[in-house]
């Protein structure tokens, strides 16, 4: 579902409203970032003015309360590293590379960056763990997603099954093409499977990352998975797509916290 705040328009999970989880996965409207970066961008390194990347920032925490110092956010570099935070990044602080935050402290917010990969929002009610997930398809085919369920599990002690899952706007199978290279690492990595993630568009491979995480997902145990259904390629007026605005594009951003009660 989309709400609006503060005017800032962001997407939301329904299950998770009452479940006290603060969530949001944050359009590219209602910043001060300049073309081709209008207007809500996050993304640090693409030439837009920090200020403005500062400013936006603020502007998606203060719609949920939340303090800016209580961000912890990483380097995304594609990879499989898992971080569990025990407590914020210091704003001062540099970027640990990491492509999964976990989390079981209300004082932090997980806070990431996209523009067509895969966010994946991730909350144990039960054991009160919030995560989220970062699947280009490198991550996809290494399954950052499954990596990031057994670490949930190894370090706070979660049960699959009474895991929510989410995931977010991203880029959508019909627009995905790949080359031999991917479509070889997709076979690998998902054997039988792959020709259920592997579709022909106009005489080209297409990879459903969808599809996918979803499979990863289900491989661990994960039962409630809600998608989106959003592509960001085919909503680029609402959402930073790096393919379909040709690299030149800033970063939307998704944000996961624990609430003081629940």
């Amino acid at each position: 579902m989309f709400n609006e705040a503060d005017g800032l328009r962001y997407y939301s999970f329904d299950y998770l409203q009452p479940m006290g989880v603060i969530h949001g996965i944050f359009t590219r409207h209602g910043g001060v970032s300049p073309a081709p970066w209008d207007s809500l961008n996050l993304g640090g390194t693409l030439g837009d003015e920090r200020q403005n990347i500062i400013e936006n920032r603020r502007r998606i925490f203060n719609v949920f309360g939340r303090p800016v110092e209580s961000i912890f956010d990483v380097w995304q570099v594609h990879g499989t590293e898992i971080i569990c935070a025990d407590e914020p990044r210091p704003l001062n602080a540099p970027h640990q590379k990491a492509d999964a935050i976990l989390t079981n402290r209300p004082g932090i917010s997980l806070f990431m960056r996209f523009a067509d990969c895969v966010p994946i929002l991730l909350y144990d009610p039960v054991k009160r763990v919030v995560g989220i997930v970062h699947a280009g398809w490198q991550g996809t085919v290494n399954k950052i997603a499954a990596l990031t369920i057994r670490a949930m599990q190894k370090q706070y002690g979660s049960y699959p099954p009474y895991i929510f899952a989410g995931i977010g706007p991203s880029i959508g199978p019909d627009h995905y093409e790949v080359g031999p290279e991917v479509m070889t690492m997709v076979r690998k990595a998902f054997g039988e499977t792959a020709d259920l993630l592997i579709s022909q568009k106009d005489r080209k491979p297409h990879f459903d990352l969808w599809k996918a995480n979803i499979l990863a997902l289900n491989d661990e145990g994960v039962e409630h998975i809600i998608l989106s259904s959003i592509c960001t390629t085919c909503n680029s007026s609402d959402w930073y797509s790096h393919r379909g605005e040709h690299g030149r594009t800033g970063r939307f951003a998704a944000i996961i916290a624990l609430s003081d009660q629940g």
